[in-house]
């Protein structure tokens, strides 16, 4: 029987070298943060103080990953892939390594993250059309701007004006409105046709790619000390629709349509309802930092209460699948406080997934299918990562932790 650290440590050694991932993911995703080297780079970077073999190795999935994207050009696809992948990674992970292998290109993946976020917002605020990839976690400026906002603090330059473009955005967007719809709200066609959204539109609430995403980084932001007038306001607001349309079972729809906003009806639209992407972690999550920013002591214990009421049920019981961050146990594990008492029960369920048989000792499962997958979200790497923080694995202290990527932090 392996234990929890040899598992991170075998899941480290598998992916130790870039062509293990490059043989393992699509062209399209080799480099990404979510499937590809830039995901991977970073748990060798978390682990680079347990032996300086994986703080050359996060240099080389780096190395690896510009060099794919030099000869694979994709579009933008915010800090998910493609160029804002790396740079996010290269951000993020830089922190973790000792001062002499601090990686050059970091700063300037924060100078063109801070473009990017400044073209994006001024986009938005021009055409006022909104999609995912507008608020996102994963493609939009609740990512980008999270990633900023560690660069600020990490001392990197040119940074502030994306920050606050983000910021701004962002707050206009959870602004409270007249309408009886919140502003984040958009018709069915806004969103991406995999989403299968009601004819009568949909406001999303997950932390991936629901209003749960821009209320982490509002909050979070708040927190550090980055504001812009009315982001309190739009905090409280989102804040309180969440837990208006929380279920009487205590979770949340992945989504509430037009019809039931316009009526009140109960939200019915089914989904995952006890994941990171949509679900009580993330969202719990998103309600705990809003009750930090508040001071308020209300929806910081709505925020526990959601989570003791998910684990008032037994981890086989939920609604995830596999081990993984995105919609998987690690998700769970890395949403809840420290030391939650159903944490021990759900670290097992983990390791149980664990098998030395397989490429990289964890696999993805995903309607009721195993896929070889070596990244951060549905991933190998993002298993490790979360194993390695509930263990305590040495580490450095850092500006910004990994799991900032999630909006976690």
């Amino acid at each position: 029987m392996t234990t929890i650290e040899e598992q991170v440590l075998t899941v480290a050694d598998r992916l130790l070298k870039p062509e293990a991932v490059l043989n393992a993911v699509g062209r399209a995703d080799a480099a990404s943060l979510t499937r590809g080297l830039a995901g991977t780079a970073l748990l060798h970077a978390r682990l680079a103080h347990i032996d300086p073999r994986f703080a050359r190795a996060a240099q080389q999935h780096w190395t690896a990953a510009a060099a794919h994207l030099k000869n694979h050009r994709h579009g933008f696809s915010g800090i998910a892939g493609g160029q804002g992948g790396l740079a996010a990674s290269l951000i993020i992970g830089t922190g973790y390594l000792p001062e002499g292998n601090r990686h050059h290109a970091a700063a300037a993946g924060a100078s063109w993250l801070a473009v990017c976020a400044r073209d994006a917002a001024d986009l938005y605020q021009r055409t006022d059309l909104l999609t995912w990839d507008v608020y996102d976690a994963i493609t939009g400026l609740s990512g980008i701007g999270r990633v900023l906002l560690a660069a600020q603090s990490s001392g990197y330059d040119d940074v502030e004006s994306g920050l606050m473009a983000a910021l701004t955005a962002l707050t206009a967007i959870l602004e409270p409105r007249d309408t009886g719809r919140p502003g984040w709200w958009m018709p069915a066609e806004n969103h991406p046709n995999l989403a299968r959204i009601h004819p009568s539109g949909a406001a999303t609430t997950g932390l991936a790619h629901g209003v749960a995403g821009p209320l982490a980084l509002l909050a979070t932001a708040h927190v550090a000390g980055w504001s812009v007038p009315g982001q309190a306001e739009g905090i409280d607001h989102a804040a309180d629709w969440l837990l208006d349309w929380r279920r009487d079972d205590g979770t949340w729809p992945p989504s509430v349509t037009g019809d039931e906003l316009d009526t009140a009806q109960p939200p019915s639209t089914p989904g995952r309802a006890d994941a990171w992407c949509y679900g009580t972690p993330g969202i719990s999550r998103s309600l705990h930092l809003a009750g930090l920013a508040l001071d308020d002591p209300h929806l910081q214990a709505a925020a526990i209460s959601a989570v003791d009421t998910m684990g008032s049920r037994k981890p086989a019981e939920w609604d995830v699948e596999g081990p993984t961050l995105c919609h998987g146990y690690a998700g769970f594990l890395q949403s809840a406080p420290d030391n939650h008492p159903v944490a021990g029960a759900v670290v097992e369920a983990i390791s149980a997934y664990f098998d030395s048989s397989h490429r990289f000792g964890f696999q993805h499962r995903d309607q009721g299918q195993t896929h070889v997958e070596p990244g951060l979200l549905t991933g190998a790497a993002g298993v490790a990562l979360a194993l390695a923080e509930h263990q305590d694995l040495p580490t450095p202290g850092t500006p910004a932790s990994w799991e900032c990527l999630l909006n976690l932090s």
